[in-house]
């Protein structure tokens, strides 16, 4: 065991750098200003669609099943299948490095993504409901059909199938456990190849039956981790209650200033806090993957502005409310910048830390679970 965590740790030394460099070059200036020109065009060809029906989309969030709707999940299955893959490592671990690594600023960008990211999940969710392919015991959904059969453009909708394929091979699957291990290990000290396979096991164990399968654990697990999170968050910012005005205010300068903490000119730094706030805005809400097609497309449901209103919720969820508390905690507390034990907490570690801060010998294992 100690010799595959050596290997895997000098692996990790070895491609941190070249990963590094070509996060560096996609997440660009050019990458930020497409994602905000494509959010600001869907936004405004919609008519403002996030604001105008927010309250629907309140009004919607437990919504019943249509009667004779196609589809495998319910929509509050749906829903809750949606928010179950993006709280935890996006919203946990992902948050957390865009602060510690790009400054409380970054936590503004996450806002501002936020905002405009609610229009661009809406119109993956309406797109994925109104061009899936029902049928013969079987259902399709996604960008990959939408792209075929509303834009006509077979090539790109295989081109997407191939990319977004590659990537559930090799992104979520090592982000994830990477994370889970990451904080197993910093609190209860647990082996991280131990987690690896404990993980395998009970993924195979959720997903052998199925999208049914999943729909249903999601449908009794993620409400109740979302509800730990939040009552979690909620106790580490009452306890602190006094800094919130200065981190917040810390929020603000740090999106539009340099922050002295990076070391940074007033270009170098915005620029910081601006890439690492959208990075893991998306990586968290993930808005404008196309897995909200896919998820929302298998909903027992014959209304796409039904399933478009609840993605709306899901976005405002997680950029406004979980995030918001992984960051504010890491920020009150001062974990960001060090540690309990004086070391650099980074990940879902740093928000363990945080937790663990308000709440000794509770809070670390509450996000853990």
């Amino acid at each position: 065991m100690t010799g595959t965590t050596t290997l895997i740790d000098d692996l990790n030394r070895r491609f941190a750098a070249p990963i590094g460099r070509a996060s560096d070059l996609v997440f660009g200036p050019w990458t930020i200003v497409l994602l905000f020109a494509v959010g600001i065009f869907l936004t405004t060809r919609l008519g403002f669609v996030q604001f105008v029906f927010f309250r629907d989309a309140l009004r919607a969030f437990f919504g019943a099943d249509e009667a004779k709707a196609k589809g495998a999940l319910s929509p509050f299955q749906t829903f809750m299948t949606a928010l179950g893959a993006t709280i935890g490592t996006g919203n946990i671990a992902g948050v957390a490095t865009a602060i510690v690594t790009g400054g409380p600023g970054a936590l503004f960008w996450i806002w501002a993504w936020g905002l405009i990211a609610m229009a661009v999940k809406f119109t993956e969710a309406v797109l994925g409901v109104y061009y899936r392919r029902a049928g013969e015991g079987r259902l399709l959904a996604g960008p990959m059909i939408y792209l075929t059969d509303g834009l006509k453009m077979p090539r790109l909708g295989w081109t997407y199938a191939l990319v977004a394929g590659v990537a559930a091979l090799t992104t979520t699957p090592f982000t994830q456990p990477n994370s889970i291990a990451d904080v197993m290990s910093s609190q209860w000290h647990v082996p991280k190849l131990a987690t690896g396979i404990g993980l395998a096991i009970l993924a195979l164990i959720t997903i052998i039956g199925g999208v049914k399968s999943i729909g249903r654990a999601l449908a009794k697990l993620t409400p109740l981790k979302v509800l730990l999170y939040l009552s979690g968050g909620a106790f580490v910012l009452t306890t602190h209650l006094a800094e919130i005005p200065n981190v917040l205010s810390m929020v603000v300068r740090g999106a539009f200033t340099p922050d002295a903490a990076l070391g940074g000119t007033a270009g170098v730094g915005i620029m910081i806090a601006m890439r690492y706030g959208i990075a893991r805005g998306i990586y968290a809400n993930e808005a404008g993957y196309g897995t909200a097609g896919v998820v929302y497309g298998a909903a027992r449901s014959k209304d796409p502005f039904q399933q478009g209103l609840n993605a709306i919720m899901e976005v405002f969820i997680i950029s406004f409310v979980t995030s918001s508390i992984s960051a504010l905690s890491i920020l009150v507390t001062g974990v960001w910048k060090v540690g309990s034990g004086g070391e650099q907490l980074t990940g879902a570690a740093a928000v363990a830390g945080a937790f663990e801060t308000a709440m000794p010998g509770i809070g670390g294992s509450l996000v853990t679970v």
